[in-house]
Parts: C-alpha cells; sequence; structure tokens
C-alpha cells in the first residue's frame, strides 16, 4: 500500500517522459488524494475493519477455518496475478498452482515440513507438463510465470500456516497481522502528513523516507507491546520483530509495486473497494510472513 504523499517525479526527470514522470491520470500507481493516494480512506478502513473481523472471529473460533479465508483469499489472489501476467502474453497455469498451494497448506498444517516440500516439487513437475500440450512458443516464459506464482502467493503464505499451527498459533497470527497493518497505517499516515523525500521514485512515486520511518515506528512500539501481551516474549524481542516486520512489509509492498509497473496495471483487481484488489491487500503479509514467523521461532516458546 501507497503511503500517501506523492513528490513531483517530473521536476527531477526534465523532458524524459518515464512512466514515473507522467500526470497522475498516465501513471498506473499515482493518485490524488486522500487527496492523493487515490483511496476512499473511510471505505478502505472499513474493509481493513470487516477483514480483521473475519480473521479474529475465525482465529478465535475454530481456528482451522482461519485456513478457509486464506484459501478464498489465496486462489483470489491467484487470479488476479494470473490474469495481470495474462494481460501482457504470459500465461502462468492457475489451476495447478492453486491445486499445489491448497496441498503445501494442508500438508504444512496437518501433516509435515517434508510433505510441505513433496507438494511444492510436484507442482513444479505438473506446471511443467500442463504447459506442454501449447506448443514450445513461449513455453520457457510460462513455465517460469508459473513457478514466479507458486512461489510468490502459496509458497510465502505458507509461513502462515506454520504460525497458525502451534497451540497458540492464533496469537502468532494476530501479531503477525497486526505488525503487517501498522507498517501500512504508520507509512500511509506518516507520508501523507510529513512526506517530503521520496524513497523509490521510479517504483512507486508516494513511498517517502517519512513514510518508512513512520511504518518502522509503529511497527517497533506495536512489538514491544504485544509480543509480551500476547507471547509472553521480552520487550526487546517485540521490537526485534518488529523491525523484521516492518521490513518485510515494505520490501513486500515494493515489489508489487514494481510488478504492477512491469505490467503497466494499477492495481491487480478491485475486489475490495478502497483497496483494489486481494493481492494489492496482502502483498506486504506475504512477504513479512517467512520473516516473522522465523524471528517468532527463534524468540517465543510455544504455550498452549
Amino acid at each position: 500500500m501507497d503511503d500517501g504523499n506523492q513528490p513531483d517525479a517530473a521536476a527531477a526527470h526534465p523532458g524524459t517522459p518515464t512512466l514515473a514522470d507522467t500526470p497522475a491520470a498516465a501513471d498506473p500507481e499515482r493518485g490524488s488524494g486522500p487527496a492523493r493516494s487515490g483511496r476512499n480512506l473511510p471505505v478502505a478502513a472499513g474493509v481493513g475493519v470487516l477483514l480483521g473481523g473475519i480473521v479474529i472471529l475465525t482465529l478465535f473460533t475454530v481456528k482451522a477455518t482461519f485456513l478457509i479465508f486464506m484459501g478464498a483469499a489465496g486462489v483470489v489472489a491467484l487470479w488476479e496475478l494470473a490474469r495481470s501476467l495474462g494481460s501482457r502474453g504470459i500465461h502462468a497455469p492457475f489451476l495447478p498452482v492453486a491445486a499445489g498451494g491448497t496441498a503445501m497448506w494442508v500438508c504444512e498444517y496437518w501433516w509435515s515440513d517434508r510433505a510441505v516440500l513433496a507438494s511444492l516439487v510436484l507442482t513444479v513437475v505438473v506446471i511443467l507438463a500442463w504447459r506442454l500440450p501449447a506448443g514450445t512458443d513461449g513455453y520457457l516464459r510460462d513455465v517460469m510465470a508459473g513457478v514466479f506464482v507458486l512461489a510468490y502467493v502459496p509458497l510465502l503464505a505458507v509461513f502462515i500456516v506454520a504460525m497458525l499451527a502451534p497451540a497458540d498459533g492464533a496469537r502468532r497470527v494476530v501479531l503477525f497481522v497486526i505488525l503487517t497493518v501498522c507498517s501500512d497505517i504508520g507509512g500511509y499516515f506518516a507520508g501523507s502528513l510529513l512526506g517530503r523525500h521520496p524513497m523509490a521514485r521510479t517504483i512507486s512515486p508516494s513511498k517517502t523516507w517519512e513514510g518508512l520511518a513512520g511504518s518502522v515506528l509503529l511497527c517497533l512500539v506495536a512489538g514491544a507491546v504485544l509480543l509480551p501481551l500476547l507471547l509472553h516474549g521480552h520487550v526487546w524481542q517485540g521490537i526485534l520483530i518488529g523491525a523484521g516486520a516492518a521490513a518485510a512489509a515494505i520490501l513486500g509492498d515494493l515489489a508489487e509495486s514494481a510488478i504492477k509497473r512491469d505490467l503497466h496495471i494499477k492495481d491487480m483487481g478491485s475486489v475490495l473497494p478502497g483497496h483494489g484488489g486481494v493481492l494489492d491487500r496482502i502483498d506486504s503479509l506475504l512477504v513479512a510472513a517467512p520473516v516473522t514467523w522465523l524471528l517468532m521461532a527463534v524468540f517465543v516458546t510455544a504455550h498452549s
């Protein structure tokens, strides 16, 4: 998610009409608001609260039902990404990736890491075979796109399932989600109010160093407060987990922005008012998941 402040890219590259330099109407990621981010903030906040309510409800009733919610979001995200790639003539196989991703998540939650690895490898084999009937033209391109989609959504999301699996998994996932959301919120408001210095102009003109500082600061505070409260960890451990989650979330946001710019699209979809597509909402979560899982695995002992 963009942090809300957008410096004038054209001033830095006079006479060079690149994607980052074009007017807002022509820029696939440039907006104008709340005022400048192109987001309807009340609608976006309402959708965010609704999604958060579903997360809490599923996690703290029957924990495994969270996997159903994850599965629905994952399928939509895969479809959005496959469709977006298709708009540029890149055909990633949707069905093998969706089936393989489901198998990986089920194996992680109910079976073992070895079963996850086996599911991953078998899915790659199926992708190789799935594309053969369409001939050799573009074969490597489409197979590599399928492997990328498999790694980008289902494989990264496996680490959310890994956080969920222990007895205290619901609290681990809640902490992970809150930290990642804090990165978005801190970046958005700090960038909107204070942002002046662009951080990654050619990738995401809205990103500023001030927004980055807001993301990191809010994540550090949230980690310091919530890790002891939810998982009986130490404050310093919460600060480190918050820092790792912030760095990974920002990377995830920038990576998806780069993908969208390469594909010349504004959003991956439009199913979430105020946010765009599902993948636009979970981009930070996907990349933050393995980092947060690893830090929790190092610092936190499982509790019932």
